[in-house]
């Protein structure tokens, strides 16, 4: 006796029952492995205020410790394992924080950059920066750049260019954060 034929289904038609490969295991956990890495690398108090998991968070610690090649090798290893039982997600947040913390630092810093080379390299820039960020002290703005330059025409460390730096920093800072908490509530409307 024949069979009808029936026409085969589709591999679209077919649920997907089968588990992963083993391939796909190991590229699994390969990317759990470079998630810890990164955490590894960086600062310990971004990882003592991350909302890790005590034991990811006590591994990871224990792996910036360790300066052996071989135990170092090993303590990474174990905090990929204890990533295998942990949100990636979460992990992954923590880690684009941190880098989003470390751009908004390194923007900071090239705008002082340019605010200490506009001022050497301009007088109208001393007034600028005084009525952008009023409550800095002027004449000791005005001291630090006319060494700051006396500096640059001679072969000195330019000690006076850092002080420079440093006081715009602390100027900038003191403006930026409010004096009083009630500076960043809304003014009532009338």
């Amino acid at each position: 006796m024949k069979f009808p034929h029936r026409p085969i289904d589709s591999a679209d038609d077919l649920p997907d029952d089968r588990p992963p490969s083993k391939s796909q295991v190991k590229r699994d956990m390969l990317a759990l492995q470079e998630l810890g890495e990164q955490l590894i690398a960086l600062p310990a108090h971004t990882i003592r205020q991350a909302d890790l998991p005590e034991a990811l968070r006590d591994a990871v610690l224990e792996a910036q410790r360790i300066t052996a090649h071989g135990g170092r090798k090993r303590q990474t290893l174990y905090v990929g394992k204890l990533m295998r039982s942990t949100d990636a997600d979460a992990v992954r947040a923590v880690l684009a924080a941190a880098t989003q913390d470390d751009r908004a630092s390194v923007a900071r810093m090239h705008a002082l950059e340019r605010w200490r080379d506009h001022l050497l390299a301009s007088d109208a820039a001393q007034t600028e920066f005084l009525d952008k960020y009023p409550g800095t002290d002027a004449q000791q703005l005005r001291q630090l750049v006319r060494g700051a330059r006396a500096e640059v025409g001679v072969d000195k460390p330019p000690r006076l260019t850092r002080q420079l730096f440093q006081f715009l920093k602390a100027a900038i800072a003191a403006h930026d954060t409010p004096s009083h908490p009630a500076d960043n509530e809304p003014l009532p409307s009338f």
